[in-house]
C-alpha cells in the first residue's frame, strides 16, 4: 500500500497523531519475536533457577506485557490502546533465548508497535536481570511476524 504523504505529518510538516476516528473497530492482532544471545553458562543458570536476581523469565514477562500496555506513553505519535491480550513467551535455544510477543485488540488502529515494544522490554529485563554474569549478551534480530486486522490485511514476515 503506497500513500501520497506522511500521515504522521500535518500540511505544514510539523508531527500529529493521526485521526482514526473515521476508521471502522476491527479485531487487530500482531505478533513479534527477537532474541537475546548469551553464553551457554548463563542461559543455563536461566533454566536451572539459579541467577541472583531470581526467576528471570517471570520478571521479563511481567516487564513485557507492561510494555505492550505503555507504549502509547513510550513512542510519541502512538495511540494509546485498550489491549484485549498480551502475551510473552521465552524458548531456550542454542545459547539464546528466543522472545515471541502476542498482542490482540479490537480498535480502529493495529498493536504492531505494542507487540515489538514487549519483545524489547523484555528482552532488555532479561539482559538487566543476567548482567551480573554475563555483560556480552546480544539483544538481536527483534521483527514483526504477523499482523492481522485493519485496511492493510494481512502481513507474514518471510
Amino acid at each position: 500500500m503506497t500513500q501520497s504523504r506522511l500521515t504522521h505529518l500535518d500540511m505544514a510538516g510539523h508531527a500529529r497523531m493521526v485521526d482514526v476516528s473515521a476508521k471502522p473497530a476491527t479485531q487487530r492482532k500482531a505478533v513479534a519475536c527477537g532474541e537475546i544471545l548469551m553464553a551457554s553458562r548463563t542461559l543455563d543458570m536461566i533454566q536451572s533457577g539459579d541467577m541472583p536476581k531470581g526467576d528471570v523469565y517471570a520478571t521479563a514477562r511481567i516487564a513485557g506485557i507492561m510494555a505492550a500496555k505503555k507504549t502509547a506513553d513510550l513512542i510519541p505519535l502512538c495511540h494509546p490502546l485498550s489491549l484485549s491480550s498480551i502475551s510473552v513467551d521465552f524458548a531456550a535455544g542454542n545459547d539464546k533465548v528466543v522472545i515471541t510477543a502476542v498482542v490482540t485488540t479490537t480498535g480502529a488502529t493495529g498493536v504492531e508497535i505494542e507487540a515489538l515494544a514487549a519483545v524489547s522490554v523484555a528482552a532488555l529485563t532479561l539482559y538487566d536481570m543476567c548482567k551480573a554474569v554475563d555483560r556480552g549478551m546480544q539483544i538481536d534480530n527483534i521483527r514483526l511476524l504477523h499482523k492481522s486486522g485493519g485496511q492493510s490485511g494481512e502481513y507474514n514476515a518471510e
